[in-house]
């Protein structure tokens, strides 16, 4: 019996899913070990210290993740080794106690621009960069990634503190970007905001995440008319200075679909009934904490035809009639409503309403 060759294993291998099997196929001989090598596509790093003992093995790596702390040099390794690599995922889950361990100068520094500048000079082929909770990336990395990875349709930049202005008029000049989240970038301003929104990236992006971005105002909110493809913009705790005049700007964005408006104080039924009228595809919109929008504002989706997700949730000013207008919207089909409601809403308006759509509670 000839024994089989690397060509013939790799298409027994297209056939093993489970990460355990394919493990186990690994042990089997040098041979198998190697193939199996050649053939991974994706890899999840529990410990970077090791990333020289196992890294080499997986040359057309395409997706790179890990959840925990990464030096730059770790980076570096990496874009030496895996040069076709098309997915980053460094998105960091961590506790509060790991926090407070490394912003107290543990002795261990995060991954920050040398490393992310590394890999997007040695890994053009980049489509998604995940970054999210990255405490010391900032401009640098920003312009390397855009000016470097012409593919780059993803970009996560969640709640990476030195992400500002300058680093949004990088993100501004690229046409491929489609995905965008700065949530609790807190250093953007309204002068970053004008420049993305009529920046070639105005023409390719179809979701921006600003939660928690509390420096844009309502003269940032007027510069997002020219984001002509937008479909899901989060505007989620972005602070008081967000009033009607900015809610009528963001109304004009026709194509969008899905709309986070929660804790925005100082919205009324005016933006709440511009949004109804004008943006028309509208499929999912979060009206949490808005506390000046009342019953008036929310009657107005009563004949929208797109709309199928609406959450009221710390909605104090609408009341059961209200809810009765809405569900004549006959695409509803869940709204989400406060807590403290629920035992105050009568059985036969509860079964009313569940007759149209489905009821939760927030």
């Amino acid at each position: 019996m000839s024994t089989l060759g690397d060509d013939e294993l790799s298409l027994v291998l297209e056939w093993v899913y489970d990460q355990n099997d394919r493990k186990s196929f690994s042990q089997v001989c040098k041979q198998w070990l190697r193939v199996e090598g050649l053939s991974r596509l994706s890899v999840r790093v529990l410990e970077p210290d090791l990333l020289p003992s196992f890294m080499p093995r997986f040359p057309n790596l395409l997706l790179f993740e890990t959840q925990i702390f990464i030096s730059d040099p770790h980076l570096e390794f990496v874009d030496k080794t895996c040069p076709r690599l098309q997915v980053l995922n460094t998105n960091l889950k961590k506790t509060r106690e790991e926090s407070d361990e490394v912003d107290g100068n543990s002795g261990f520094e995060d991954v920050g621009d040398d490393g992310i500048c590394a890999l997007a000079n040695g890994c053009r082929n980049l489509t998604k960069a995940l970054l999210r909770k990255r405490k010391n990336v900032g401009t640098v990395a920003v312009i390397s990634l855009v000016k470097f990875c012409k593919n780059l349709t993803s970009l996560d930049l969640g709640r990476c503190d030195l992400v500002d202005d300058q680093a949004v008029e990088a993100i501004g000049c690229s046409n491929s970007i489609r995905v965008l989240n700065l949530e609790a970038c807190s250093l953007i301003t309204d002068r970053g905001l004008a420049v993305l929104a009529t920046g070639f990236i105005s023409r390719t992006l179809k979701k921006l995440i600003l939660s928690e971005c509390d420096r844009i105002t309502d003269y940032g909110m007027t510069m997002l008319k020219h984001m002509c493809c937008l479909e899901e913009l989060s505007l989620a705790e972005c602070g008081p200075k967000i009033t009607d005049s900015g809610g009528l700007a963001v109304s004009s964005l026709s194509s969008l679909k899905k709309l986070n408006l929660a804790w925005l104080i100082n919205l009324s039924d005016v933006t709440v009934i511009a949004i109804a009228n004008n943006c028309v595809n509208l499929v999912a919109i979060d009206l949490t904490g808005c506390e000046s929008v009342t019953g008036i504002g929310i009657r107005a989706f009563g004949n929208h035809e797109s709309l199928e997700y609406l959450v009221l949730a710390s909605c104090h000013n609408i009341c059961m009639d209200d809810l009765n207008t809405v569900v004549r919207c006959q695409s509803l089909r869940d709204i989400v409503l406060d807590k403290g409601l629920r035992m105050w809403i009568p059985m036969a308006m509860y079964v009313h309403i569940s007759m149209f759509c489905q009821l939760h509670w927030r």
